[in-house]
């Protein structure tokens, strides 16, 4: 497998995994962090990471919003429940 293809493929798993996150708003970053060690808010500074890495500025809501497919803050007011 060329580099090119390699890319693609871990391009089309990870936007496959934003989507899977995306239909199962009920899993709350709490569950995802207690149970993988990583939550949508570390995908977020992994991407700003990987993008500065490459000489593009985002900042954290920039990057959040990416993985959130909207602003943190309006995904929190509408998706995160109270803690038990």
């Amino acid at each position: 497998m060329t580099k090119d293809v390699t890319t693609e493929i871990e391009a089309a798993a990870f936007r496959r995994l934003l989507e899977h996150l995306d239909e199962r708003k009920d899993v709350q970053n709490i569950d995802l962090m207690e149970l993988a060690g990583f939550c949508r808010n570390c995908l977020g500074k992994w991407y700003q990471q990987a993008a500065a890495e490459r000489g593009v500025a985002l900042d954290k809501e920039q990057a959040r919003e990416v993985i959130y497919k909207m602003p943190y803050a309006q995904w929190k007011e509408q998706y995160q429940t109270p803690r038990d």
